[in-house]
């Protein structure tokens, strides 16, 4: 039985979601603050997180951090009351997999987790490559050009796996948006052209190339 990690200091809030997945067919294990929920994360492996954001003691973006930084495939599915749309791509930045607003649709809730693991079931696992003059190690989130570390965003890590792992392959914004992304609604293509931008200025701008109204192919 797959396991979901709820971490919701709300009591009703946090029925309400075990109901849901448990309807389901999955197991729900449940911690009300920050830090329970990223020890019990690295000590038993759930296949999923259902995170808040509003948290006694630490922030939500605090722990997605950390929860991204020690699991960078484990999905993390933000739900919370907040709907500024800069705070949904701060935390899409620091890797969340998707975010849903309170008051919640549950079939929303479900659908969008089983989305996210599902993206994580069917992505090819690729945990270190080399192109060029650089070397990525995608377990260890580190990216090294020419011997000197260079920081990439948790979103940048996941937008250059997809590509390595289609590479000589045009993948259209939509895909990216759908398959790295996960957030439809939420953002649009220019975001994923900023992304391979900042990737090309990274990286090296030759393995990135523009297929003029289709999108972009990763050529090592």
């Amino acid at each position: 039985m797959e396991q979901i990690l709820v971490i919701e200091d709300d009591h009703d809030v946090e029925m309400a979601v075990r109901r849901v997945f448990e309807s389901a067919g999955y197991g729900v294990d449940h911690r009300d603050d920050g830090n329970a929920g990223l020890e019990f994360a690295r000590t038993s492996k759930p296949s999923a997180i259902v995170l808040d954001l509003t948290l006694p003691g630490r922030s939500g973006k605090d722990i997605c951090r950390e929860l991204k930084a020690q699991s960078p495939a484990l999905p993390v599915v933000i739900l919370s009351a907040v709907t500024d749309v800069s705070d949904k791509v701060l935390l899409l930045e620091l890797g969340a997999d998707d975010y849903v607003t309170k008051p919640f649709s549950p079939r929303e809730l479900l659908a969008r987790v089983q989305a996210a693991i599902r993206r994580t079931h069917y992505s090819p696992k690729v945990e270190a490559f080399t192109f060029g003059k650089i070397a990525v190690d995608f377990q260890k989130m580190e990216l090294v050009r020419e011997g000197v570390p260079v920081d990439l965003t948790p979103q940048e890590f996941k937008l250059l796996k997809f590509m390595i792992t289609n590479q000589g392959r045009v993948v259209s914004r939509e895909e990216l948006l759908n398959q790295v992304w996960g957030y439809e609604k939420m953002v649009s293509s220019r975001t994923v052209d900023n992304h391979v931008l900042r990737l090309r200025q990274k990286t090296a701008p030759e393995h990135f190339i523009t297929v003029h109204s289709a999108g972009y192919k990763f050529i090592p």
